[in-house]
């Protein structure tokens, strides 16, 4: 089955490393919020530094690329096979939204676009961005941002 290109990657994930994502993204929105609007910004501008998955998988593509032409020139022209690898694990990606360093990153916590633009527009709706959007009281924090966030997604 070919994915949605939103959905492709949480899909291949194993659900506790999805769970565990959710839940660091939730106690980040929580943080800036509680700390005020001057977090909110920073968090923001976290966020656009912040590299996805989809750019982590092409940075190391291309390293390991040029790495293997560049010992097959120069070492042994078996390390030729190295970029015929990563340019086949990248196919599967663009297809399935899986390849063998998928699973990797998102246990070390990179994230898709979606789930970085999740997290934006939830921090901008509580910097007070966006009209029509209800007010979050401290008490029950945890709760609206979960709300927020499937708010959101749709």
């Amino acid at each position: 089955m070919i994915w949605p290109s939103t959905l492709r990657v949480p899909a291949h994930t194993d659900k506790e490393v999805n769970r565990k994502i959710e839940q660091t993204t939730i106690k980040k929105i929580a943080s800036a919020a509680l700390a005020g609007p001057a977090a909110l910004d920073r968090r923001l501008a976290e966020l656009e530094r912040e590299w996805d998955i989809e750019r982590t998988l092409e940075a190391n593509a291309g390293f390991f690329s040029l790495l293997g032409l560049g010992l097959g020139r120069t070492v042994d022209r078996k390390w030729f096979l190295l970029p015929t690898v990563v340019a086949g694990f990248l196919f599967q990606h663009a297809v399935q939204g899986w390849c063998p360093p998928v699973p990797l990153f998102r246990r070390l916590g990179f994230r898709t676009r979606t789930e970085i633009d999740q997290e934006r527009y939830a921090l901008k709706a509580l910097r007070g961005d966006f009209k029509n959007v209800p007010a979050i009281t401290d008490e029950k924090l945890f709760a609206q941002i979960g709300a927020l966030l499937q708010t959101v997604r749709r």
